[in-house]
This record gives C-alpha cells, sequence and structure tokens, in this order.
C-alpha cells in the first residue's frame, strides 16, 4: 500500500496544496486520487499568483473570456480562470465526494484577501463564489480573523461549506470552531439539514516554528543563559501548538453541545495542517506530516512534501500521544519569553498581507496579458 494511502487507515485524509491548469489537464490530480489516494484540494492567492501569473497555460482561455466579455474587470477575468480550474478539480473530486458521503472530496477557493477585515462583504463574496462554482463538494475558504469569525457562522448558516484559513492559535481556532456549530445550530432552528455540511479549521504550523526558531537562534548566538532551554523547544513549539488544538477538539467532541448536533447528522470540523512543507533544512522534510497523524485530520501538503512521504514518510498516530510533553513545550516557550501570542498575531497580519500581495501581483499580471491571437 502507498505510504499516502495508508494515512487512511489512521484517520487522516491528505489534500494537495496545488492547483494548476496544465496539472489538471494532464490529469495529474486524477493520477495522486488513483494511485495515493488523494481526497482533496485547496488553493490560494500565492498558488494562482504562481499558476496564472507566468508562462501561457491560461492564454487562449483568457482570450475566449475577453472575446465574449470586451472591457471585462481584471477581477472578473481572474475569477473566470479561477473558477475553470476549480469546477475541474471538483469534477475529478466528485466520486470521492460521493463515495465518502460528502464527508471529504472537496476542493477550497478562496474569498478574496482584501476582505479579511469586513464580516460583511465576506459573506457577500463566499455566497457569489459559491454560486458561481455550483459544486457540491467546495469549500469557501474564510480567514480567521475577528471579521471572518460571524461570516464563518453566517456562511455555515447557509448551507455554504467552509474552509477556516489562516489559524495560527488555539484561541483563534477555538473561535471558529464555536463559529461551525453556531452556524449549524442556526440551520437546526430553521428545520434545514446539516448532515452534508463540512468544514475543516486550517490550521498553520512550520511558520510557527521559523519565527520562534529565530528568536531562538538569535538568544543562543547571543550567549542566553537559558541556551540550554532554548535548544531543548527547538522547532516543537508549532507541533506542540497543534496537538493541544487536536486535544481541544477532542474534548469539545465529547461536550452535549456538540452531541446534539451530532445526532443530528452534523460532521465534525476537522482540523486541517497546512503550511506542513519544512522550511528548516535541518529538520526532517517530512516532520510536519509524521508528527500530526490521527483521526479526523486532515493534512495539506505541496507536492515536493506530497513526493517526500510518498517515499519515506512515517505513517502512525501520533498526534494524540504525549500531550503533556506538548504542554512542557509550551510552558517552556512561555517561561523563556518567546512570546508564542505574540507571534501567532502576527502571523495573521503577515499571513493576510501576504495573500494580498501576491493577489495585487496577480491581478496585475493578468491585468498585462494581451489576449492570445487565435
Amino acid at each position: 500500500m502507498s505510504l499516502l494511502k495508508d494515512l487512511a487507515s489512521h484517520g487522516q485524509a491528505v489534500w494537495l496544496d496545488f492547483v494548476d491548469r496544465k496539472f489538471l489537464e494532464a490529469g495529474g490530480l486524477k493520477t495522486l486520487v488513483e494511485e495515493d489516494g488523494l481526497t482533496g484540494v485547496t488553493s490560494n492567492p500565492s498558488i494562482f499568483e504562481k499558476a496564472m501569473g507566468y508562462g501561457d497555460a491560461y492564454d487562449a482561455t483568457l482570450a475566449e473570456y475577453d472575446k465574449e466579455h470586451p472591457g471585462a474587470a481584471t477581477m472578473d477575468r481572474y475569477e473566470a480562470l479561477a473558477i475553470q480550474d476549480i469546477k475541474a478539480a471538483a469534477e475529478t473530486l466528485a466520486p470521492v465526494y460521493e463515495a465518502k458521503q460528502a464527508k471529504d472530496g472537496y476542493v477550497s477557493l478562496e474569498v478574496s484577501p482584501y476582505l479579511a477585515n469586513d464580516t460583511d462583504a465576506t459573506i457577500a463574496e463566499a455566497q457569489k463564489l459559491w454560486k458561481m462554482v455550483d459544486r457540491s463538494n467546495l469549500m469557501i475558504k474564510i480567514p480567521g480573523t475577528a471579521a471572518g469569525v460571524p461570516a464563518i457562522a453566517a456562511t455555515i448558516a447557509a448551507g455554504i461549506n467552509v474552509n477556516v484559513t489562516l489559524l495560527f492559535s488555539n484561541s483563534a481556532y477555538q473561535a471558529v470552531a464555536l463559529a461551525y456549530v453556531e452556524g449549524l445550530e442556526q440551520r437546526v432552528e430553521q428545520g434545514l439539514p446539516i448532515d452534508r455540511i463540512a468544514s475543516v479549521a486550517s490550521f498553520f504550523v512550520s511558520r510557527i516554528d521559523s519565527k520562534i526558531d529565530e528568536k531562538i537562534d538569535a538568544r543562543i548566538k547571543d550567549g542566553d543563559p537559558e541556551s540550554e532551554a532554548l535548544k531543548a523547544i527547538r522547532g516543537k513549539v508549532a507541533i506542540a501548538n497543534a496537538k493541544l488544538a487536536y486535544d481541544w477538539f477532542l474534548e469539545f467532541s465529547k461536550s452535549s453541545r456538540w452531541q446534539a448536533l451530532a445526532a443530528k447528522g452534523a460532521q465534525v470540523q476537522r482540523l486541517l495542517w497546512a503550511s506542513t512543507g519544512t522550511k528548516d533544512p535541518t529538520f526532517p522534510d517530512t516532520l510536519y506530516l509524521d508528527e500530526l497523524i490521527g483521526p479526523d485530520t486532515v493534512n495539506t501538503v505541496p507536492p515536493k512534501t506530497l513526493d517526500a512521504f510518498r517515499d519515506h514518510g512515517t505513517p502512525a498516530n501520533t498526534l494524540g500521544t504525549d500531550i503533556a510533553g506538548a504542554r512542557h513545550v509550551l510552558s517552556e516557550a512561555e517561561r523563556l519569553g518567546l512570546d508564542l501570542d505574540g507571534v501567532t498575531d502576527a502571523l495573521v497580519e503577515e499571513g493576510v498581507a501576504s495573500f494580498s500581495k501576491a493577489f495585487d501581483d496577480l491581478l496585475g499580471a493578468i491585468a498585462k496579458k494581451q489576449p492570445a491571437v487565435a
């Protein structure tokens, strides 16, 4: 059995953090679904910027669109391109969606990052994209910002699947988990079904270690008297943080509030591990897969990391192990003044800014592209 397929026996789904026109047309996604058991796809502005901003893969489609919609706004031109890819991915994953009875087989499309701090505009954008794609196995990505939390509840209440993105802290994760519950409860109150509504909470991992370890390395270099204690938790904070998020998820799943929804067929909001490519070359390239495997979770993986795990990953239930050790790591991080809360707050802001910059670049590239000559 493929090592990637083996993750399913441990309750974890594998999604691909990549989408590209040539990859889809060449059957790359279909191959991963059939051979590796891949069950989902995620996209974001950075991925689309790389796919659409370079090369000629989208030129013919853009030319055709421009003929039919002369003078169209750049945003409309982008959406026409993106939605074609998302529809194609959704169709490839449709058999998975049906076989899993709406519990997997999703493709995600993000609302504009420009709306990250605007609740009403995010709700409206989510509804617009949902109608445009018109596929039941679509998830709309909404950032887990303060403004995103009520938008998540409203979008779920409207019967739209949601992938909550840019989660770094446990407090932010818990807020969006409760927003998902609130949205389901609103549907129950209205007598609407909830059994085929799905959501994932995308908890970002490696970026936390990058920030924390940068602080650790600087202090060790300066001869900090706590150097040994700092070394002991280097590369461990992000995984510890994720483990405690999962521990909260397990506990909440036992609550009477959740059980009342489960009795009506509600699906759990799975934790999805994002930013799982290893950025520090001294760490194993499968670190953020090997250490975060457990039931009712998803790992969304860039192609390079997917290949690495297929070759030498270690499938095992690791996520629920050594919770005491995870608490100790975070306790040490606090004692040593590494300011995890400040780091996670900054990472949300940086994530929104990064996606906005990628969106700027993407729209700029599309604006400059001349329609291909038929």
